[in-house]
């Protein structure tokens, strides 16, 4: 399995091609921004697009979609507690910021806890972590976790944003540390890590995780 990156966008989010190099098949998670080098990083790859994973539906993760399934028209996945990010929330957001906007057009298949979803033959478990938003989630694959704006290197997703719950990052942080260490996390900003450096390190994490267990 291969797994390519581009920086995407002013909020610098992290767009992941997953290749499944027994089947050249591919998965896009959050194409949020810049859809051309997107594209481009399909094209790149030779590898025929399955779908689009969203971690979440945030204006800086969804921005591009239409763009992706211009050429590429093929389904996404969402939880739907992000729907309200999805439909209406983010189009706000982008009209705050300045910022234009496109607003995705296809209805989005449904994701929930424990779901598998498949990038070629790899199989993949969606886990349900809220907090940065309400229906985040992380896509957990072999020796890695594709978790959006769950946990950072150093640091975790934000929980002071429209519908952002502080108490349900608490018990999805407590979640996610249960991986193991060597899981490599591509997190939806900032440069990769795993479960094990963020255990020992990260003070957002053990502070947050001693919060659950008490």
């Amino acid at each position: 399995m291969k797994i390519d990156v581009r920086t995407v966008g002013l909020f610098e989010e992290n767009c992941y091609l997953v290749v499944d190099e027994s089947t050249s098949r591919s998965v896009l998670v959050d194409p949020g921004d810049d859809g051309h080098r997107i594209l481009d990083m399909v094209g790149a790859s030779g590898s025929i697009l399955e779908a689009i994973w969203l971690t979440h539906a945030h204006l800086d993760h969804i921005g591009a979609i239409n763009d992706v399934r211009r050429v590429y028209p093929v389904p996404v996945y969402l939880h739907p507690m992000d729907l309200p990010f999805y439909e209406h929330l983010s189009a706000k957001a982008a009209e705050m910021y300045g910022l234009p906007w496109d607003q995705p057009v296809v209805t989005p298949l449904p994701l929930s806890d424990g779901d598998r979803v498949t990038c070629g033959i790899v199989d993949f478990t969606v886990m349900h972590v809220p907090g940065h938003a309400p229906g985040h989630v992380s896509f957990n694959g072999p020796g890695l976790s594709l978790s959006g704006d769950l946990l950072f290197q150093g640091s975790i997703g934000r929980t002071d944003l429209p519908l952002s719950d502080p108490y349900a990052m608490d018990a999805s942080l407590a979640r996610i540390v249960t991986l193991p260490e060597d899981i490599i996390i591509y997190p939806g900003h900032g440069p990769t890590t795993t479960i094990g450096a963020e255990r020992r390190a990260n003070p957002f994490l053990s502070g947050r995780a001693r919060v659950v267990k008490r």
